[in-house]
């Protein structure tokens, strides 16, 4: 049996339907799915296409029709009969591995570059030395058993500057 679902709404993209669609999927052990993020006249849209058996299809729709990701608005579901191609369930997990990395790709290299510029700044700031400011209590100085000397709480140091 295949199916075209479309799920139409002021937020149902970018809230993670069509990964919850395709986890509906693998649990009733369809197949054949496949999900994408469109615009239509009523906002935001999700079109998805799932051939499997009629009982998998039917179980699939209902849980469709009852649950929604956490932060989705949806207005409307319309389920109708489908006769075109649908991409194996394999395939379409690694179109949207491809489609989170070409997001997340940018994002990363942000950081990257936002914490160069954090490294940078850190670097400009007077360092302050360690030393006198605790004692060290082992013959086997820079292992263990340093403390700060004003407040007596032990605490590990790489070296001992005491």
């Amino acid at each position: 049996m295949k199916l075209k679902i479309t799920i139409t709404g002021p937020k149902v993209n970018d809230v993670g339907y069509r990964y919850f669609l395709l986890g509906i999927a693998m649990s009733n052990r369809i197949r054949m799915f496949e999900a994408h993020n469109m615009r239509s006249s009523e906002g935001q849209a999700v079109l998805a296409f799932a051939d499997g058996d009629e009982e998998a299809i039917k179980a699939f729709c209902a849980q469709i029709e009852t649950e929604r990701p956490a932060r989705s608005e949806v207005s409307n579901i319309v389920f109708d009969d489908f006769q075109g191609e649908v991409m194996r369930i394999g395939e379409y997990a690694q179109f949207c591995a491809t489609i989170q990395l070409n997001k997340a790709i940018p994002v990363l290299l942000d950081m990257r570059d936002d914490l160069r510029a954090v490294r940078k700044n850190t670097d400009l700031i007077p360092q302050t030395s360690d030393k006198g400011k605790h004692r060290c209590h082992t013959s086997n100085k820079g292992k263990y058993g340093c403390h700060t000397s004003d407040k007596g709480k032990y605490r590990r140091y790489s070296s001992c500057l005491g």
